[in-house]
């Protein structure tokens, strides 16, 4: 390792009583301390759990940035010659309290913090947001980006931080939800090719006399008001490094390199930061304008496949049942031409692929999506197309530059179609893996995303494309045709909202993890989606998705000098 780092995740429970949760975090961080890392990150709301009877309450047990707690801290920090991210409930000017992450160095001094940016449910009625992004801080270690639970669910914070030059995130969690750790955490790491240490809480998230009664009113089982554990540390290509229990106290140590943070290469040589168009986003920074998505069916037969040749591309389309309304394929499906030296031969394949289409599509109601090589105006696109039996009917231009595909002319925005059961945006799948991407398609109202999949990383089909459709609430239908990862089908959960009494299901500790069919072998996948689910954004009181996403802190998004 050019520039070895040894870090380390701690996961534990706090309770209502600040002075023993200050005796445990000082017990854990000396545990932590046997196994000599160099970081430690702690879970959030280490003073307190975020529960409480009223204003006066929450400002009583919240922290003050000099007081008694934090300097137990930094002096550990000290004692120990490591630098240590805690997370606590701060007191600011009264009666203003924030969430906030603190940075301490290995001489015990504040480094720098970082302001929770996006509340979530009742946290809204104690707090206040941040109201600056926080820096990314340049240590002898490497650049460490520090941000705390909600602002990794979606992927504006980490982006931001990736993009002032972060190594490494420091991310403190204090979540019950399983999806959190198995989806949205994971994939900020490798969204971004940066490292990633989670530290999330066990034990009660409210107080212990009160869990029967809050589980009655919000029927969410006793054993889910819990936090989830499932601390972990992450790679940036998206391989778990370490991995706590679901229960228990726990420390987990890896050894990694930050260097390796810097290659933001893809397999095919694409530098995915070198690749993006502030230019596009600006709809992201944009005040909140909605509702964002309103209506769709209530649900849809989907299909997906992928045919080796046009021979099975037919077969596999006479086979569909007459209740399919939409069939996703792979990108450039049974294309074999390279397009990088044979553009003549690419788009005779398009035009043969596009007439065997359209001609299983005559006398019934199906719409295709796959991408085809296209001349237009002189330019040689790569299109993310919607076919039917007239032909094709909506176009999606590849927006982002791939070395697999640099023959194609670039598009210059994301478009909405209209079917007559939902409006669908289009990606190709190099594109799906630009975050900003998905958002702008959320933002112009899609119920559903359709990506013509030819993967390059495993990490896009096992985190990336359902944190997409999970973190912008949107089904997802996409196909594969390489052997990395798996095309799915990924509708939504009509329940959604947490605290809200449910109708079809029973908390299972999941609150936006997609419902996925996977990708056959040499067959078609058949599902259902549920259109009509992307029109509710409310995770719960107070956070909708895109509402009250951090708008106002997402300029540097759309920053052309950052992420050079």
């Amino acid at each position: 390792m050019s520039n070895p780092v040894r870090v380390a995740a701690l996961q534990f429970a706090s309770g209502t009583d600040v002075d023993a949760n200050l005796a445990t975090c000082l017990r854990m961080i000396d545990e932590a301390a046997k196994q000599l890392p160099e970081l430690m990150v702690l879970p959030e709301f280490c003073n307190h759990i975020s529960w409480y009877d009223d204003d006066a309450h929450a400002w009583e047990v919240a922290v003050a940035i000099d007081g008694g707690f934090l300097a137990q801290v930094a002096a550990l920090a000290a004692r120990h010659s490591c630098y240590i991210d805690i997370n606590v409930s701060l007191r600011r000017e009264y009666p203003a309290i924030t969430v906030t992450s603190l940075l301490y160095g290995p001489d015990g001094s504040l480094i720098s913090w970082a302001d929770k940016q996006t509340l979530m449910g009742h946290e809204n009625d104690f707090f206040v947001r941040a109201d600056t992004c926080s820096p990314v801080v340049d240590t002898p270690l490497g650049k460490l980006g520090i941000f705390p639970c909600r602002d990794g669910v979606t992927f504006e914070t980490p982006r931001g931080l990736a993009l002032h030059g972060a190594q490494l995130f420091c991310d403190s969690l204090n979540s019950f939800a399983i999806d959190e750790a198995s989806l949205h955490v994971p994939a900020r790491a490798p969204e971004n090719k940066v490292f990633l240490v989670s530290a999330n809480k066990v034990g009660p998230l409210i107080p212990e006399q009160q869990l029967e009664a809050v589980s009655a009113a919000t029927l969410i089982p006793v054993e889910f008001l819990m936090g989830a554990g499932e601390s972990q540390i992450v790679h940036p290509d998206g391989t778990v490094l370490a991995m706590a229990p679901a229960q228990g106290e726990a420390v987990i140590v890896a050894d990694i390199d930050l260097d390796e943070a810097n290659d933001k290469r893809r397999p095919d040589g694409t530098d995915l930061f070198a690749i993006r168009r502030p230019e596009l986003y600006g709809l992201i920074t944009q005040p909140p304008a909605g509702p964002y998505c309103e209506g769709g069916a209530e649900s849809v037969e989907v299909a997906i496949a992928a045919p080796v040749d046009l021979a099975q591309l037919e077969d596999f389309m006479a086979e569909l049942a007459d209740s399919v309304q939409l069939l996703v394929l792979p990108e450039l499906v049974t294309i074999s031409e390279d397009p990088n030296s044979d553009s003549a031969g690419l788009i005779a394949s398009s035009q043969a692929v596009l007439a065997a289409i359209q001609a299983a599509c005559q006398g019934r109601s199906l719409h295709v999506c796959t991408s085809l090589a296209e001349r237009i105006d002189e330019a040689l696109q790569h299109n993310v197309v919607l076919i039917d039996a007239a032909g094709i009917v909506a176009r999606q231009p590849q927006l982002h530059h791939s070395e697999r595909h640099r023959w194609a002319s670039l598009g210059d925005a994301v478009s909405v179609f209209d079917l007559p059961w939902a409006k669908v945006a289009m990606l190709s799948s190099d594109d799906a893996a630009i975050p900003e991407s998905a958002k702008l398609a959320a933002l112009q109202g899609a119920h559903v995303l359709l990506v013509p999949g030819n993967y390059q990383e495993d990490w896009e089909s096992r985190y990336g494309l359902l944190s997409r459709a999970a973190e912008n609430r949107m089904c997802l239908v996409t196909a594969n045709r390489s052997d990395v990862g798996e095309g799915m089908v990924a509708s939504l959960e009509r329940d959604f909202t947490i605290m809200t009494p449910w109708q079809s299901r029973i908390f299972d500790g999941k609150i936006n993890h997609p419902l996925v069919s996977t990708q056959k072998e040499r067959a078609t996948t058949v599902a259902e989606i549920h259109p009509i689910a992307a029109s509710n954004k409310l995770m719960s009181a107070n956070t909708d998705l895109l509402q009250q996403r951090p708008w106002r802190l997402s300029e540097d998004i759309t920053d052309p000098t950052l992420g050079r």
